[in-house]
Parts: structure tokens; sequence; C-alpha cells
């Protein structure tokens, strides 16, 4: 994320410190790698400088993440999650050996060179989405996400941000984008209080406890759902009959 916004010349200190509990696949949980969290929250940073606030920019956050998922794919045998590109679960009682593992294999730094290669795509990939001209029309609610963090109270800028985590980051149906803007947001408000390895005995903890009990204990968005959605518009008519309004709620509570 910091080197997209870099690219862009707008860095987001704040928004890139709290957007690091999403290593390891979204606080540890293995699930989408979070390189892709951080590139759909910078994603949605442009949007909103092109585009200001509403539908039109939460629409285009989301068509671009799925470009960046789609890139991402191509670079890691069509794998998207953490604990699939690595190959260790650094979920509960993570092994010594595992961890052990992991470092003998050059993983750190296999992850740096990814990060490396991918950014410079995302950055592409995230000009030319927000460059094209997509013509439906949206009606609110667009993102379950942005709405989630209009609940929290945070910033139009903040919520069009969120707005690509829709449906487990642009639709691909992975962990649930409304615990991933959850994690973040409250990241934002507690700076000083970062998220270490034990995420469970952290407050990332407090917020996924709450999410499991709301979501039937399922992460992904498509386990959630029964499927995954077939775009944008489909998304929004999910969330204007309803849908995923327990999940927000419980994740909306402070």
């Amino acid at each position: 994320m910091s080197v997209v916004d870099d690219s862009f010349g707008h860095p987001l200190k704040l928004e890139e410190k709290a957007s690091m509990p999403f290593a390891g696949g979204i606080a540890n949980q293995g699930y989408q790698c979070g390189m892709l969290w951080g590139a759909a929250l910078a994603a949605g940073a442009q949007a909103y400088r092109l585009f200001g606030p509403g539908p039109r920019a939460e629409t285009e956050a989301i068509i671009a993440a799925q470009r960046l998922v789609e890139s991402f794919r191509a670079d890691t045998n069509n794998e998207i999650n953490c604990l699939e590109i690595t190959d260790i679960n650094l979920q509960g009682n993570t092994q010594v050996q595992d961890v052990l593992k992991f470092l003998f294999k050059g993983g750190p730094i296999g992850c740096f060179r990814m990060a490396a290669r991918y950014a410079p795509v995302a950055f592409s990939e995230i000009k030319a989405a927000l460059s094209e001209k997509h013509v439906e029309e949206i009606s609110p609610p667009v993102s379950c996400a942005a709405m989630l963090a209009q609940k929290m109270g945070v910033s139009e800028l903040h919520s069009v941000m969120a707005a690509g985590f829709a449906g487990g980051i642009g639709l691909s149906g992975g962990a649930c984008g409304a615990l991933g803007t959850a994690i973040w947001i409250t990241g934002m408000n507690r700076p000083e209080e970062p998220v270490g390895f034990n995420v469970m005995d952290s407050w990332a903890g407090d917020t996924i406890d709450r999410f499991v009990e709301s979501a039937d204990y399922e992460f992904e968005c498509s386990e959630i759902v029964g499927r995954k959605f077939e775009n944008v518009g489909d998304h929004a008519g999910y969330l204007r009959d309803g849908g995923c309004s327990k999940i927000i709620e419980a994740l909306a509570t402070k």
C-alpha cells in the first residue's frame, strides 16, 4: 500500500500503518495476502481523488480491486491466500518447526520479492482500471465494506478506500471484506496498540470474535453468502435486500 500510495504521490501514513494487521492473511488467519488488502486500499484512495465520495467511486474501487486480484493470481499460480502461498499456518499454536521451515526456505525473502514485483503491477492496474469508462450505474449501497465504514463514523475518503474489500476483495469470495474493514478502521483509531503475533490476545481478537459469532463461524464471503457475486450490481442488490446486515451491525458495535 505504501509503495502504491507513494507512486500516486499521496502517502497516507496512518492508513498504511493500520493496514499492518492484514499481514499473514488478515491478522495471521491465512486468508488473502496482505498485499491484496493494501493494494485495494490504495485503489480506493485513488478512486476517491478522481471521483469523490459516493456510488461511482465505490464502484470504481471494486472494479479496480477485481483487476488487482486477477493480476495477483497471475504471479502466484492462481492463489491469493497467504496459507497456500507460504505453506505455513500462522493461526493458533503454530509449531516452531513450521516457522523455522518457512524461514530456512527463504519465505520472508520470497514475500519481499513478490511485493517488489507486485507493487508496480498494482499501480499500473489501478491506473488502467480507473481510466476506463464503466457505464453501469449503481444505486447505493454499493459496498458492504463502505457501509460498515460509514456506520463506524469514518471519513468519506476512508469509506471509499475500504469499498474494494466488498465480496471478499473485489467480489472474489475470500475472507469477508467487512471484517477487514473493521480491523483496519480500529487500527487507525488505536495506532498506539499494534497487533502482535498473538492476534487473539489483542483488540483484533475481540473484533474477530464478534465477527465469527455473527457469521456462523465462517470467514469467507462465498461461504457466508452461499455463492460468489457476479458483478457490482449483484452485490449491491444483495445489500439492498438486507444481506450481511447482521455482520455489519455486529462489527459496527464499539
